[in-house]
């Protein structure tokens, strides 16, 4: 993502100050009222400071999450209130937070220094049990071998317990929403449907209608694979109710592995533990979700020093099936098309504010350390997916003119071309013009200032094509698509869309071979 959305006015403050001394040490108090709210109902603190300022704040972030626990910025805060003075009381709604733990920090004057220790409190639900959607489809099964799923986090609300209704005998539904069995050769290249039943203590219950497809003992397990490439957008908190919209979009379109950025150090483990999938959060930024056993993890990006996460994923344990899996999230700014549509700047310059953005020398060293994988991929495929904060080189062209410009080749996109990657959307839709695919922005139609180009505040925002999946290996792309859900009203009415985003994800189906 560009990082063009506002957040809270201390968060913002406090990155455009200068360098700071060091952070006297927390010498106030916070509390909070009640350990455990209601949805719905506020957060009330009380507090204490003998270093009483104007700015002086209180933020809530999810726990684990992206707080600022070693006193500097992380992510944004999902709610935020000023306490001025040397002793008081202050509130934050809970309104559209998910159920679940948060942590509170009382910080000095729009900064990140704390002013206290921070208190922790649990938010829990004021509804009655219900799914997060009504029909949706998990991993997929073998017929004669070992199966094993869960529903337990995708069901909301007080949901104490689950039940099986219905569906084949070989299926088992746990109280704790687990879903085991062994399929019998007769369930083969057949769907299992079961209803399955969520519980609350007082009686109170919901269903949902719950697939697993069975593939024959000899045929490979993941036939089709779908890939997603998705920028959250701080983690889907921009939106009301978003971790809920996150989880009903991904059941249903059905995926099997995305690679997410700006995660906001949390939401790809919020996600997985929700779907019952394995994940990898690298960090506060980049992530992986995998409907699929996650074999092995690479380095976080503090390690590498580069924006990317990548793992192994093991689709197909008797073939031997893996897949390799990158996701990149590579500088934002400065940003090529304001450069060539607001700057009108030739190619030589856009070039050159591509190696100062340090995207030019980010893709350069995924694609080296990629190298090893690429060279094996062969046996093993490999998706690059991600947002890379930059068009492709297959869009501007001499016969697709943009901005006054003809062929542009951006770094971003030749490089991965060059290792001999494949980006699917446009294997799917060969011509730009007709296909733009654009990904920035749904909501973003007007441009907001900033990047050098002040002056062109208000005009339309160049849209553009800046995520993508790129694929090298024995994948045959059958689908791909910039994807949205619903028509996303724009900034700033966006809060109850029903898409968490600012950008379009990006949805590839393959032919796994």
């Amino acid at each position: 993502m560009r990082w063009t959305v506002p957040i809270a006015a201390a968060a913002i403050a406090a990155l455009a100050l200068p360098a700071a001394p060091a952070a006297a040490a927390p010498d106030g108090a916070l509390a909070v009222a009640a350990a455990r709210v209601t949805s719905g109902q506020p957060i009330t603190f009380t507090y204490s400071t003998p270093r009483p300022d104007p700015k002086n704040w209180i933020g809530l972030y999810t726990d684990p999450g992206d707080g600022p626990a070693e006193e500097k910025y992380v992510g944004p805060s999902l709610r935020w209130v000023y306490i001025p003075q040397s002793s008081g009381t202050a509130t934050l709604p809970t309104d559209g937070l998910e159920p679940g733990d948060y942590v509170a920090y009382a910080l000095a004057k729009d900064g990140y220094a704390w002013l206290s220790a921070p208190v922790k409190v649990k938010i829990v639900s004021n509804e009655p049990p219900r799914f997060v959607t009504g029909t949706f489809t998990l991993r997929n099964a073998r017929a004669g071998s070992p199966y094993a799923a869960s529903v337990k986090g995708l069901a909301r609300g007080r949901t104490e317990s689950f039940a099986k209704v219905s569906g084949p005998a070989w299926a088992q539904v746990g109280a704790d929403g687990s879903v085991t069995g062994t399929p019998p050769a007769s369930a083969s290249a057949k769907t299992a449907v079961l209803t399955v039943e969520a519980r609350g203590a007082d009686g109170e219950r919901a269903t949902a209608t719950v697939r697993v497809r069975v593939r024959p003992p000899g045929a490979p397990l993941v036939p089709e694979l779908k890939a997603l490439s998705w920028n959250l957008w701080h983690g889907g908190s921009q939106v009301r109710n978003g971790r809920e919209k996150q989880l009903r979009f991904l059941l249903e379109q059905d995926v099997d592995v995305v690679g997410v950025q700006e995660s906001s150090g949390v939401a790809v483990r919020e996600l997985g533990e929700a779907l019952g999938w394995d994940y990898y959060q690298a960090g506060a930024d980049v992530g992986i979700l995998s409907r699929y056993p996650i074999t092995a993890r690479g380095p976080e990006p503090s390690a590498s020093g580069l924006p990317v996460s990548n793992v192994r994923v093991r689709l197909d344990e008797r073939r031997g099936t893996e897949l390799a899996v990158w996701n990149a999230h590579l500088g934002y700014t400065p940003y090529g098309p304001y450069d060539a549509c607001f700057g009108k700047m030739p190619v030589e310059r856009l070039l050159e504010r591509e190696a100062q953005s340090k995207r030019t020398g980010q893709i350069e060293g995924i694609m080296r350390a990629m190298a090893p994988e690429l060279e094996a991929a062969g046996r093993s495929p490999v998706l690059l997916m991600g947002d890379f904060n930059a068009p492709s080189h297959l869009d501007w062209t001499d016969a697709n003119r943009r901005c006054g410009h003809g062929a542009v080749p951006w770094p971003t996109s030749t490089a991965p071309a060059a290792a001999g990657m494949l980006d699917t959307y446009r294997v799917a839709h060969p011509d730009p013009a007709a296909d733009p695919g654009i990904t920035w922005s749904p909501i973003y139609k007007t441009f907001t200032g900033g990047y050098g180009h002040d002056s062109h505040a208000g005009e339309p925002e160049p849209q553009d094509r800046i995520d993508f999946i790129h694929a090298k290996g024995d994948l045959s792309v059958l689908s791909s698509e910039a994807v949205v859900e619903g028509t996303p009203r724009p900034i700033p009415g966006h809060q109850d869309n029903a898409w968490t985003s600012d950008h379009a994800a990006v949805l590839t189906v393959f032919k796994v071979g």
